[in-house]
């Protein structure tokens, strides 16, 4: 389910040139209504659901909808950022409530290398049965 806005909560990031969810939308979807400073999905249906707009605004004013596989009929699922937590906390149609407490990566931009400590790729292993790939010519 796409992201979307509840704008009554959206502050559209105090009148700043780009909002937090504009800054963090991997597929730049998230855009600012500069009439009514209020951000908004542009292209719903291209969202990846990656809740990332969801975790950053500090307004708690994006949610996604889950789906019924992760949150039944009716659930929610909200995310509360702390400055070195994120709390999640899933509300059941039945009213019960689970939290789970999350530490943020603080590390600055550019620092984690995610190939460290791993072998060199070795092309030639793509071809060879068991791996599954698009034909290479």
């Amino acid at each position: 389910m796409p992201s979307f806005v509840i704008t009554e909560k959206c502050d559209g990031c105090k009148g700043q040139e780009k909002t937090a969810c504009m800054y963090i939308c991997p597929h730049d979807l998230m855009t600012l209504d500069t009439e009514r400073m209020k951000a908004h999905n542009q292209e719903p249906e291209q969202c990846w659901e990656c809740y990332n707009c969801v975790k950053i605004c500090p307004q708690q004013a994006i949610e996604v909808r889950a789906y019924a596989d992760f949150a039944p009929l009716g659930a929610s699922v909200i995310p509360l950022r702390g400055t070195d937590t994120i709390m999640w906390t899933v509300k059941f149609r039945n009213g019960t409530l689970k939290r789970f407490k999350f530490p943020i990566n603080m590390r600055p931009d550019g620092i984690t290398d995610p190939y460290a400590g791993m072998p060199e790729a070795n092309f030639d292993d793509i071809k060879k049965p068991g791996f599954f790939n698009f034909a290479i010519d």
